[in-house]
Parts: structure tokens; C-alpha cells; sequence
């Protein structure tokens, strides 16, 4: 049977789809990861907790002189967190903990395509992600006393990309990562750059032009930068087109890395 089609017949002669089969595929990593405590709290509350830090650093910063407030800062940041922790992290543990229990090499010897695999399997951090940024923002606006977002379709665009993005560089780096062990590691060195220096603790609006420039092509920055200017509405347009297309950028090079050195099978 070719793995190839997108339409194929499964073995009791029902037809299914990539759609379908990513859709079992998610299902059964939902309960898989509702019986890993660690990953659950990891991507669960610790998101919740960090942005209450950021609040207190804001409350000490200028933020009026770059012209923002408290509720500008803490919200992209919580954003950021979701996406770092209940995405990124969290989905470089599964990738690497069902590529050493052999999962990976035997769907692969299925219908399933390679495509349809890593995004059935991500497809539950990913939501997970999706609801608790949702769940952040409203938050945050109403206990920050936000107004309503000046250009939405821009903080949209920022998480959907984000999303997208951390999705496919946690993939990169279960591809760089020897065992589910050593994966609470490996992501820590983009984890640990992204908070520091992509906006979410100290806005780039505060760091030196220099230090600033730099940090714009780190892969969270576009994220930041699109869900905060979604909020204050001061992102001009060719300000969002670059955030864009950084974030296009880390993207497409982070499928052609997952492409290129993505391991299906454990190191020998």
C-alpha cells in the first residue's frame, strides 16, 4: 500500500483520510500525555505562574518613556510562555520519548505519511497551547484593565505563527536530542534566549539599538512584537511586514532542518 496518496483504504475497507488519520493519531497522544504529570505541569501552570514575575519587573521598568504599559508588557510575555513551554518543550519530550519506544518507526510502516505523524502528534500540545494563550489574554486584560486589541488580526497572526513555529523547531530539536532524559535539556538554550531576549521580560524598546537589532531575528521576537502591536496598535506596517516575515523565515527553515535531520529511529 502506498504511503504516498492522500486518500487510502484502511484494513476493514473504509476509506481514510490525512485529516482522519491525524485525528486518531491526536486522540491517542492526548491520553498518552494526560498520564505524563511532569509534562502536565510543566505546560500547564508553570505559564501561569511566570507572567505574575514579569508584572513585578514591569512595575520597577520606564515603560511610560517607550510607551507602554504594564498590561503591553505581561501579555505578550504570557503569550511567549504558553507557546515556550506547553508547545516548544513540551513537544520536543514527545517527539523524543515515542522515537526511543520505537512509536515513530512503526507508524511509519503504516499509512500514516511522515507529515501526517508529526503533526497528529503535535496536534495536542499545540491546542493545549492554543487554549492557554486564550485563557492568558483574556486574563490579562481584564485584570490589567487592557482595552480591546487596535489591529486583532496582527496579535492573531502572531500566535497562529507562533504556534506553527514552535511546533516545527521543537522537532529540530528532538532531532539533536539523544534521549527523553537529556530532553529536558535541550531546549532550555532557546527557551532561556527567547525570555530574555525576545521581548518578554525586558521590551526590546528599553535595550540599546544594537542589543535591540540583534534580538529582532531571534524566533520568538516576530511573535512578541505582532501580539503586543495587535494590542497598542503603534506596529506600523512595514514594522509588522518584517515581523512577519522573520517569522515566516524561522518557519520555513525550521521545516527544511525537521526535513533534512529529523531522526525516526533511536540512537544507536
Amino acid at each position: 500500500m502506498s504511503t504516498t496518496t492522500t486518500r487510502t483504504t484502511g484494513t476493514a475497507g473504509t476509506t481514510t483520510t490525512p485529516v482522519s488519520r491525524m485525528a486518531s493519531l491526536a486522540r491517542a497522544e492526548m491520553t498518552l500525555l494526560g498520564r505524563s504529570k511532569g509534562t502536565l505541569v510543566a505546560a500547564l501552570f508553570v505559564p501561569l505562574v511566570l507572567p505574575l514575575s514579569v508584572r513585578s519587573a514591569a512595575e520597577e521598568m520606564d515603560l511610560a518613556e517607550a510607551g507602554l504599559t504594564p498590561g503591553a508588557v505581561v501579555l505578550p510575555a504570557a503569550v511567549g510562555f504558553s507557546l515556550l513551554f506547553a508547545v516548544y518543550s513540551a513537544l520536543v519530550g514527545v517527539f523524543v520519548v515515542r522515537r526511543e519506544e520505537l512509536v515513530l518507526k512503526r507508524l511509519r510502516t503504516g499509512e500514516l505519511r511522515d507529515a501526517e505523524i508529526l503533526g497528529g502528534s503535535a496536534l495536542p500540545s499545540v491546542l493545549t497551547g492554543l487554549v492557554q494563550c486564550l485563557v492568558l489574554t483574556v486574563a490579562c486584560a481584564v485584570l490589567l484593565d487592557m482595552s480591546a486589541p487596535s489591529a486583532p488580526h496582527l496579535a492573531v497572526l502572531g500566535l497562529l505563527l507562533g504556534l506553527v513555529m514552535c511546533a516545527a523547531l521543537a522537532a529540530v530539536t528532538a532531532g539533536f536530542t539523544r534521549t527523553g532524559e537529556s530532553a529536558q535539556v535541550t531546549p532550555m538554550p532557546l527557551m532561556i534566549v527567547s525570555m530574555l531576549g525576545s521581548g518578554m521580560f525586558v521590551p526590546l524598546e528599553l535595550l540599546p539599538d544594537r542589543v535591540a537589532s540583534v534580538c529582532e531575528l531571534l524566533p520568538l521576537t516576530p511573535v512578541v512584537t505582532l501580539v503586543r502591536g495587535g494590542w497598542t496598535g503603534d506596529l506600523s506596517a512595514y514594522e509588522a511586514l518584517g515581523a512577519l516575515a522573520t517569522a515566516v523565515a524561522w518557519t520555513l527553515l525550521a521545516v527544511f532542518a525537521v526535513r533534512r535531520w529529523f531522526r525516526w529511529e533511536p540512537r544507536h
